[in-house]
């Protein structure tokens, strides 16, 4: 069988904000043969783009805080630090939704796409997965609050942060979701090529399609 699986059914269980899909299934084990029939439900909540804004000219990350209801009794607090970011809606790329966002969660227009990474994000019970990118933004007088959608109840602010700072807040526990904790490890690890390479001064506004109206 090697490594096959079957779905023996298909259903969705719940249906609102979110979605839950249950499945019963089998598939090959590592020793030979196949499961015994197992019914899994799996979270639907459509696939997401994130994106760290990054001024290389300045060295300064651009991230935002909002509050997270997942957060909510984790002890960690229910306003986090993160990455800009949004779920892809039908008909666009990764890199509309990049563009997309960071103008309505930062009010800020993106240059070159970076991709960090493309992810699964708890794959033991969720299908979705989060593509992940950098981009160079000219940080200079960004407006700090008043970011967001208010019609999805969005309440966004601003941390304009030295690139050193925001990359020791991992080891000290002030950064907590993974998207932010990925692209940071990301950032430690290519700051001085990526200085190198968006050397030349800050990118030209961006007036493409995938731009906010």
């Amino acid at each position: 069988m090697g490594r096959d699986y079957e779905i023996i059914a298909r259903e969705t269980v719940y249906d609102g904000f979110f979605r839950v899909s249950r499945f019963t299934l089998r598939h090959a084990l590592f020793a030979g043969g196949q499961s015994e029939a197992l019914v899994r439900e799996r979270f639907e909540r459509g696939h997401a783009v994130g994106v760290l804004p990054y001024d290389p000219w300045r060295d300064r990350v651009v991230l935002v805080e909002q509050f997270r209801i997942g957060a909510l009794d984790s002890g960690l607090g229910p306003w986090l630090l993160e990455t800009v970011a949004g779920i892809v809606e039908p008909g666009e790329t990764p890199e509309d939704v990049a563009r997309r966002e960071s103008l309505e969660e930062a009010d800020c227009r993106l240059g070159e796409l970076m991709p960090i990474t493309h992810y699964l994000v708890s794959p033991g019970g969720t299908s979705q997965t989060v593509h992940l990118f950098c981009a160079p933004v000219d940080s200079r007088d960004l407006r700090l609050e008043g970011h967001g959608n208010p019609a999805e109840g969005e309440d966004i602010r601003l941390h304009v942060l030295p690139a050193e700072e925001a990359i020791a807040m991992i080891g000290e526990g002030g950064i907590q979701a993974a998207m932010p904790i990925i692209a940071l490890q990301w950032l430690a690890l290519n700051r001085e090529s990526l200085r190198d390479r968006w050397r030349d001064g800050p990118p030209a506004p961006y007036n493409g399609p995938a731009s906010a109206p």
